[in-house]
């Protein structure tokens, strides 16, 4: 896929770009939803964040993978808002941690030396990523959680609201198996937001006595390859499976792939984001790809940087949390509801 103009780094020294995947959201605690200058840099408290002087002037994301389509878009919509706030000289980057904790806090150490205006984190490890945020705002930079939260005290927390997406989804499994047969979760790394998607499923099947979870720890890390190989242990351990809740829609086209190869067609699947490859799937009238809870990427990437200018021009949000609702998409009505582009 074409990022177009983000820049990988490019302004920055020693960053590496990494690529791996995942999608994820929800307040940090998963409880309560709200709608919504150039110095030298010294790391001490005594510095103030530099708020007011009205002109963006640079924006620095770092995402989970940029190999994943999620995070691409992600990128490209933070690049537009911020040339649309600030025009065309506003320098964004946007760079790929990997999901590795010591890559991302490498990167936002970077991201504060170079005396970025707004610094947007989807953390790695929510609260591993926590001494690179404490550095980056005693140095005054500002920084917004996007899509899962992050611990050291952040302006501002954007994300899907992850818990309301997997109870929708596991809902919709729950109705569909008439409260009775055989689920299985196919997880993905331990962020934030995966964790919020899966205790929300978890809290809407455990009113059913006879929906069993037959697994729920099995790690697809959030990609395509990681759901094909989760889901063909799956199916060698399990030979009686209903149903199965992928955490996000690269793991679930993983998971349809493992199901293909071994022409299973008893179960079906869903997932969380609202990607493409997911509504083609479930477009398809043969598939067993039913469902996703869509996010949207573009608006929250967007929210970040629109939340981060109005706090650089002194103005804070209402709430530093902001959880933006999921829709659910099935085979009914996947011709009017697009899912993300």
């Amino acid at each position: 896929m074409n990022v177009n103009k983000i820049a990988i780094a490019a302004s920055l020294i020693g960053i590496i770009s990494g690529s791996l995947v995942g999608c994820t959201n929800g307040s940090p605690d998963g409880n309560t939803a709200t709608n919504t200058d150039t110095k030298p840099v010294t790391n001490t408290s005594a510095e103030t964040q530099t708020t007011g002087n009205g002109k963006l002037k640079s924006v620095a994301f770092t995402v989970g993978d940029l190999s994943n389509p999620f995070f691409v878009l992600m990128g490209q919509a933070t690049e537009a808002e911020a040339k649309k706030i600030g025009g065309k000289d506003v320098n964004v980057t946007v760079v790929s941690s990997a999901y590795d904790l010591n890559q991302q806090a490498n990167q936002i150490e970077n991201f504060t030396a170079s005396n970025t205006d707004i610094i947007i984190v989807n953390a790695a490890d929510k609260s591993g990523i926590k001494p690179a945020i404490e550095k980056a705002k005693q140095a005054g930079r500002i920084v917004i959680a996007v899509d899962t939260g992050a611990e050291g005290g952040v302006d501002a927390t954007i994300t899907t609201n992850n818990v309301q997406a997997g109870e929708v989804s596991c809902k919709y499994i729950a109705d569909r198996l008439k409260g009775k047969g055989n689920v299985v979760i196919v997880n993905g790394p331990p962020v934030d937001s995966v964790i919020q998607r899966v205790t929300g499923c978890e809290n809407v099947l455990s009113k059913y006595p006879d929906i069993k979870i037959l697994s729920k720890n099995q790690n697809a890390e959030g990609s395509r390859d990681g759901g094909l190989r989760v889901m063909t242990d799956l199916l060698t351990t399990f030979p009686k499976i209903d149903a199965v809740f992928a955490i996000n829609d690269p793991s679930g086209v993983g998971a349809e792939l493992a199901a293909n190869q071994a022409q299973r067609k008893d179960f079906f699947i869903v997932g969380v984001d609202g990607a493409p490859e997911a509504i083609t799937a479930i477009a398809a009238k043969d598939g067993i790809y039913a469902a996703t809870a869509t996010q949207n990427p573009r608006g929250m990437a967007e929210k970040a940087v629109q939340v981060g200018n109005d706090i650089l021009n002194g103005k804070k949000p209402s709430s530093s949390t902001i959880l933006i609702p999921v829709k659910l998409i099935t085979k009914d009505n996947v011709s009017t509801e697009k899912g993300w582009k």
